[in-house]
């Protein structure tokens, strides 16, 4: 195999995270679009059905997006995600963005997610329903649906923060590390489809600058 292999689903925050840092870092990867319903070859590759999931050149499968982080940092250390001075914010960060923030914003996309996985077949979207109603209890998703307001308040009462901190600098800290990553992968969720949801023009700024990432770094 002469490249990585990410398995991914487009909508998902985590997918969007490792594909920027896989960018950020240079290595030469392709984007395995799974099928909601048909994973076969996601689950021959990784022995479970969940995304992300990357195969690297040499074989070396990993699972969830913090532990392909983490091992893409040992692996290809340079550009570093977890600036030493910084670490420590960074890793406690990432745990609240995709905690806390990632669940006000799932809140506020799921009209966005149903749409795409409705445009893919009635099929995928009752399994993609039916997953997310399991865990949040039956017709969570239409509740969604009707509260998409007041999720919206939300939403920004909790970016509120990051909107102040933007302002100031180009990325949450001095320089970008792995919360940025773990933010755009979040944010993303409200520019999937193609129309910019997010609130705030410095967080926009943000997910523009971070989304032109590749293997150099633009100027601050």
């Amino acid at each position: 195999m002469s490249k990585a292999r990410l398995f991914q689903f487009l909508p998902s925050p985590f997918c969007a995270k490792v594909r920027k840092i896989l960018e950020y870092k240079g290595v030469e990867f392709e984007v395995v679009e799974v099928d909601y319903l048909e994973r076969k070859e996601l689950v021959v590759a990784s022995g479970q059905v969940q995304v992300p999931v990357l195969t690297l050149a040499g074989g070396e499968t990993i699972v969830d997006s913090g532990r392909i982080a983490m091992r893409l940092e040992e692996l290809f250390p340079e550009p570093t995600i977890l600036p030493p001075s910084w670490r420590g914010m960074h890793i406690a960060l990432t745990r609240y963005i995709e905690s806390e923030v990632e669940e006000a914003i799932f809140r506020v996309k799921l009209p966005d997610t149903m749409e795409y996985w409705r445009a893919r077949g009635a099929d995928r979207l009752a399994m993609w329903r039916y997953v997310r109603e399991r865990r949040y209890g039956p017709g969570f998703c239409d509740r969604m649906v009707r509260e998409r307001d007041a999720n919206w308040e939300h939403m920004r009462e909790v970016l509120v923060p990051f909107e102040h901190s933007l302002g100031e600098r180009p990325f949450l800290f001095r320089t970008i590390g792995l919360a940025d990553f773990a933010l755009y992968g979040a944010l993303h969720s409200l520019a999937f489809t193609g129309e910019l949801k997010i609130p705030g023009p410095a967080l926009r700024a943000f997910f523009g600058r971070v989304d032109r990432i590749t293997a150099s770094l633009e100027p601050a």
